[in-house]
């Protein structure tokens, strides 16, 4: 079930090559989607387009009575400058799929082809997700908005993984990748002359304390046992070499390794900030703007996804990890908010280069190791009962 041609292989080679070559950002995916839906359709699969804009949908219905699981692959690129130089780079200025998702859109209409084949052999339902906007965009929630898990009962999907061994498959139950949220700070205060500051109230000062009291969340507020990030990315303040301004900003990214985490990462920062403001006769606004929950995998799931690996391909290259391979956040998070699943990883080899950055390159090599992964769980959550 998880051997494919060298012929299919190879197609999915040449198209994980001109997705990568032809990068779409978040909702930007017009022309990933057609060659998406085009290549599901050929296949046989009953094909909806435009969910959450750019996204696609397609079900292989068996016509027999049986479970609906789904499958999911993103599809956005990333506002970098391509600095591998490879034969398939992109050719848009600024483009670049440097996170994989070209391979993960690649790997999953892999496995739809040997799925499609294999139809009569499942009971139920199969549903690919294709889904735009991953990169910050909450493309997974627009897309549960617009009925993409409408009567799937389990999902799964994975994320290609740098500094693990190529081909590697592994999984880890409960939280297995970081929640971000990401807060706007205004800070008002009393305007002044540079001269004077006794007769103003400087954001800007505050804003410095804040900063300070900031890593205080995670160092005496945050449990030594749970994981968490509290950045400052942004400081703004002022337009003029000899005036207190009246307000501040700050941008303050966070990361969290579990909901217990983000809870007490959010009240405490809250309350840092209102404190410190205060103590400066200030006064803060905080605005969350963005909110990504943690990736919590289903137990059970998950020990089945590892069981799979196992017999996919191989004891000594699958297994479970015990702690957070990243405190990345990955919206796939939503999708098990709301039904059970398992976000799983593919090892892309120990020596290249880190997601996001210019030099990344998914290995084409765990093409078919993902897309096995795919059709041996298809295999085993569809078979007749």
């Amino acid at each position: 079930m998880n051997v494919f041609s060298i012929e299919a292989i190879k197609y999915a080679t040449e198209t994980r090559h001109y997705i990568h070559t032809n990068p779409e950002l978040k909702y930007e995916e017009h022309g990933t989607a057609d060659l998406v839906a085009s290549r599901l359709r050929r296949l046989g699969y009953d094909v909806v387009t435009g969910l959450a804009e750019t996204g696609v949908v397609a079900t292989l219905d068996t016509g027999r009575p049986g479970p609906t699981i789904a499958f999911r692959a993103d599809m956005d690129a990333l506002p970098i400058i391509e600095e591998t130089g490879l034969p398939y780079a992109s050719k848009i200025h600024g483009k670049m799929h440097a996170c994989g998702h070209d391979g993960h859109t690649a790997s999953l209409l892999l496995a739809a082809e040997g799925l499609a084949e294999s139809a009569d052999r499942f009971t139920g339902q199969l549903k690919l997700i294709f889904q735009p906007a991953e990169e910050g965009g909450l493309g997974a929630a627009r897309m549960i908005e617009a009925g993409a898990l409408t009567g799937v009962e389990a999902i799964y999907g994975y994320h290609n993984r740098p500094g693990y061994p190529l081909g590697r498959v592994f999984a880890k139950s409960g939280p297995t990748m970081g929640g971000s949220s990401l807060y706007e700070i205004s800070i008002s205060g009393k305007g002044g002359h540079a001269s004077r500051p006794d007769l103003a109230v400087d954001p800007i000062f505050v804003g410095t304390a804040v900063v300070q009291g900031l890593q205080s969340v995670i160092s005496r507020r945050l449990s030594p046992l749970e994981s968490g990030v509290v950045t400052v990315t942004q400081f703004h303040g002022g337009n003029s070499h000899n005036i207190i301004p009246v307000n501040a900003s700050l941008i303050i990214n966070t990361r969290d390794g579990s909901p217990a985490a983000y809870a007490v990462i959010d009240k405490e920062l809250r309350l840092v900030v209102a404190q410190i403001c205060e103590a400066h006769n200030a006064t803060a606004k905080i605005s969350q703007q963005m909110r990504i929950p943690a990736v919590v995998n289903n137990a059970e799931e998950t020990e089945f996804v590892i069981a799979t690996a196992i017999d996919t391909v191989g004891a000594d290259k699958a297994g479970r990890i015990d702690m957070l391979p990243t405190m990345g956040a990955e919206d796939f998070a939503f999708y098990l908010e709301r039904i059970r699943g398992c976000f799983f990883f593919v090892g892309n080899g120990e020596d290249g280069a880190y997601l996001h950055h210019p030099l990344y390159d998914y290995r084409d090599e765990i093409l078919p190791v993902a897309a096995g992964m795919f059709t041996a769980i298809a295999a085993r959550r569809l078979a007749p009962r």
